[in-house]
């Protein structure tokens, strides 16, 4: 077994399934996230279930753009208020309460506009979903937000390479942490099969790893992800 499965079942063992991402609709929380309120749902692969709900993560993909959950979490609440959770009624929303609703979450300015463009190729997608290729075209939308929305979205085993998995596989010598992004993915779906719930859960999984051993790097050497490494 590769050493990238090894580290996802060890971090399985040692946090369980993490019910990501999020939904406004669901009232579960995950006992390992630190200040999440709530809509988490362990084991529930086939969520999300709605259209709705996959432009909910959609919308939370973009705005968690340089912050954090808990902000993102109250933009969205903000933005279901004002009927913004609906990618027609979110393009017929004034500037001002578009950016007011998700001010929360910090840069709305270019925020709003990002939502309004997804929004448009949102509707024009229908019923079908996108390519990466698309995805990409979107003003503001980069490989993250666009791998994010694939994985948790639109159902595709597409890895999410974020901050946290630069600095554990960095961290490890797995990785050069300043390597290409597309670089990291596709070393990591190389050397593992591309089944959804593992890519789901191995990104939370990574996340919560990373808040734990790798927000100072004075506790990186105590992670116990090293001892696999000398295996």
């Amino acid at each position: 077994m590769h050493i990238i499965e090894r580290i996802y079942h060890e971090l399985y063992r040692a946090y369980g399934p993490q019910g990501w991402w999020p939904l406004l609709g669901y009232d579960g929380v995950q006992p390992t996230k630190s200040g999440s309120v709530a809509g988490y749902h362990p084991l529930r692969y086939d969520l999300p279930e709605t259209r709705g709900q996959v432009f909910e993560i959609c919308v939370g993909a973009i705005l968690t753009q340089n912050t954090n959950w808990l902000n993102v979490e109250q933009a969205l609440l903000r933005l279901h208020a004002a009927g913004g959770l609906d990618a027609e009624r979110l393009c017929g929303l004034g500037d001002a309460a578009l950016k007011e609703a998700i001010r929360p979450a910090g840069y709305y300015n270019q925020k709003a506009r990002k939502l309004r463009e997804f929004a448009d190729f949102f509707l024009s997608l229908e019923s079908r979903a996108p390519d990466r290729e698309e995805l990409l075209e979107l003003w503001g939308v980069g490989r993250e937000t666009a791998d994010s929305m694939l994985l948790y979205a639109f159902h595709r085993p597409v890895f999410v390479v974020d901050a946290y998995t630069r600095r554990i596989f960095g961290g490890l010598g797995l990785v050069d942490e300043g390597a290409d992004y597309d670089t990291i993915r596709l070393f990591i779906e190389e050397h593992l099969a591309a089944d959804l719930p593992v890519y789901q859960e191995y990104h939370a999984l990574l996340v919560e790893h990373a808040k734990r051993y790798y927000r100072k790097r004075a506790n990186r050497p105590v992670c116990p992800l090293r001892r696999l490494m000398q295996g």
